[in-house]
């Protein structure tokens, strides 16, 4: 099956994930490497949804409340003869509706994947530490003392944002331009995060090579559309609740996984 995929970039980059779990479950003894990162999630888990969910809810509830008003005003000066577009109006806010919710838990899980791959990040080392040497029969590291280690982790973090920054608030400024401008912002919006996402999960195997920021980049840019699968199929499973302790560390060990098979041959 997995041969078959691998003849389809999109298929086959999204198939990671799954992979890792088969590897883990022939490989038990990887479990003790997540015992500590899950219990992490734990408490980030009861204190993002604790926090950020309810508040989320409440923006999406006063957003759906306006849009109820709209919606009711809407079908009102309807002329008689177009009443048929009331149950459109109704269905098209229902949607929205749903689509609001979706982006919440999208957020949500992205942000909680942020804190989780840092806090968890000693331990998803030594993870991704043993599936390359599974993987390969080796693991590469560039030694650069724990001065400058940290230096580089805080660098990445900041670069993130920026890029974030550079690329998000023009996205944010399109919503002003009902529509089209919607469309893009949504679109570019996830593609962005995923991006991000995409960074977050191969960065234990790429940061112990010490590659620079653009390099990452460029190594999953050169690897489309397989990375593209593997970055939205990332997004959708931390974006979902109480599974996302879980889907976390799996789409870490997928992430070496990943480099291992598609970016390691580009290093070479």
């Amino acid at each position: 099956m997995l041969q078959i995929l691998s003849g389809f970039g999109l298929l086959s980059g999204a198939s990671y994930p799954f992979r890792a779990l088969t590897l883990f479950k022939k490989n038990p003894r990887l479990w003790n490497y997540l015992i500590v990162p899950i219990l992490v999630n734990i408490f980030l888990l009861i204190t993002l949804y604790g926090g950020l969910v309810f508040f989320g809810w409440q923006i999406v509830q006063t957003w759906i409340v306006n849009l109820s008003g709209w919606v009711d005003k809407a079908i009102a000066n309807l002329p008689a003869w177009l009443s048929i577009l009331e149950y459109l109006i109704v269905g098209l806010g229902l949607i929205l509706d749903l689509l609001l919710n979706i982006i919440l838990f999208i957020i949500t899980g992205f942000i909680f994947a942020q804190f989780g791959t840092l806090l968890g990040a000693p331990w998803y080392g030594k993870l991704s530490e043993q599936l390359e040497k599974l993987k390969t029969g080796k693991v590469e590291t560039v030694e650069v003392g724990i001065i400058r280690d940290i230096g580089r982790a805080i660098l990445f973090e900041l670069k993130k944002l920026v890029l974030v920054a550079f690329v998000g608030i023009p996205l944010l400024l399109a919503n002003f331009f009902p529509g089209i401008g919607t469309l893009i912002s949504t679109v570019g919006g996830i593609t962005l995060t995923a991006i991000i996402v995409c960074l977050d999960f191969l960065d234990a195997p790429l940061e112990r090579r010490r590659l620079r920021f653009r390099r990452k980049l460029k190594m999953i840019f050169a690897t489309l559309p397989a990375s593209a699968g593997f970055s939205l199929v990332c997004l959708g499973l931390v974006s979902i609740p109480l599974l996302n302790l879980v889907t976390i560390p799996l789409c870490v060990a997928s992430g070496t996984l990943f480099f291992c098979d598609r970016l390691l041959p580009k290093l070479k």
